[in-house]
C-alpha cells in the first residue's frame, strides 16, 4: 500500500477531530460507552474521506509534447507513425535539443 500523502493525513485527521467534536456535542453523552462510539466512528469517517481524496496525478518534469506542437513538420510523422502502430503512439526519444532549447 502506498504512503499517504500531506494531503490525505490532513483531510483526514481534521474530519476525526471535527466530527468527534461535533457528535460529542449534538449527542450530549456522557458515558464511557456512548464517547467510545462515537470515537469510533470519527475515525472510521476520517478513514473513509483519507482514502477518498484523490491522488495527484504523477507527471514528469516536462509535459508531454503533442504531434501536432512540434515544429517541422512532425505532425505529418506522427500521423504516419500512429497509423503505422496501430493507433498506439509510441514515444520518440528525445535529443538534447528538445531537452533545453537555445535561445538567442
Amino acid at each position: 500500500m502506498p504512503r499517504p500523502t500531506a494531503a490525505q493525513l490532513a483531510y483526514g485527521s481534521a474530519t476525526v477531530v471535527v466530527s468527534t467534536i461535533a457528535m460529542l456535542l449534538l449527542s450530549q453523552t456522557s458515558t464511557g460507552l456512548g464517547v467510545a462510539v462515537i470515537s469510533a466512528a470519527a475515525l472510521a469517517l476520517g478513514l473513509l474521506v483519507a482514502l477518498t481524496v484523490p491522488l495527484p496525478r504523477r507527471r514528469g518534469r516536462h509535459a508531454a509534447r503533442t504531434g501536432a506542437s512540434r515544429a517541422g513538420g512532425a505532425a505529418g510523422a506522427a500521423a504516419a507513425q500512429e497509423g503505422a502502430t496501430g493507433g498506439a503512439r509510441v514515444p520518440e526519444p528525445r535529443t538534447a535539443t528538445a531537452e533545453h532549447p537555445v535561445h538567442h
